[in-house]
């Protein structure tokens, strides 16, 4: 872990109240190898949800330039982890980020920030993706906006079903992308590169 990460308030707190989730769980907080567990998670769930103090539409205002391009920009194969609001365990894949620019243009390292900002958070798939399109049509203005999120999800590999190599796919657009040939063409752009168990 970063040892330049500022933690944010209440991280005590948070310790303690993880202090006594292991004494319900039948565990010893104070024995060695649990000693420092409670400020460990408590620093680790801070990270994991760091996308609560960070705006993702000025990380996209920050690099905003007038172009007039108005092909197809896709971001593919940006990887992600997220934890699942349901059960707190992870979800993790690939996001496809596509966008058809309207006289302004982002800096392609962007997109893939909009995507870390949106999964560091508690999450469920189908909003994250529409999130992730969201910010981009109303911060970005384009023509159209195109998203496609592949994960995996721990609450299904660990427990309940317990299937370990089932993917799920959401998909949110907009604008030129409501034509199916442009989702076509997206969806070609990025087939040879999805995830693959």
């Amino acid at each position: 872990m970063n040892s330049n990460i500022e933690f944010r308030e209440g991280l005590d707190e948070l310790a303690g109240h993880y202090r006594y989730v292991l004494q319900l769980l039948g565990e010893n907080p104070d024995r060695e190898g649990l000693e420092k567990t409670p400020m460990r998670v408590a620093k680790a769930m801070q990270v994991l949800t760091r996308g609560y103090t960070q705006d993702p539409h000025k990380v996209l205002t920050d690099a905003l330039f007038a172009e007039e391009y108005n092909q197809m920009v896709i971001v593919k194969d940006i990887d992600f982890f997220s934890m699942c609001e349901h059960h707190m365990l992870p979800f993790y894949g690939k996001a496809h980020v596509a966008y058809i620019p309207n006289g302004h243009i982002t800096g392609l390292s962007k997109v893939a920030r909009v995507v870390d900002i949106f999964s560091h958070r508690l999450q469920v798939q189908e909003r994250l993706t529409q999130q992730i399109k969201d910010c981009i049509q109303d911060t970005l203005h384009p023509l159209g906006t195109m998203v496609v999120v592949e994960a995996k999800h721990m609450c299904m590999q660990m427990r309940g079903i317990e299937k370990q190599n089932s993917i799920t796919t959401t998909s949110a657009f907009s604008g030129a992308f409501n034509q199916a040939k442009t989702r076509e063409e997206f969806m070609n752009l990025v087939h040879s590169n999805t995830m693959r168990g």
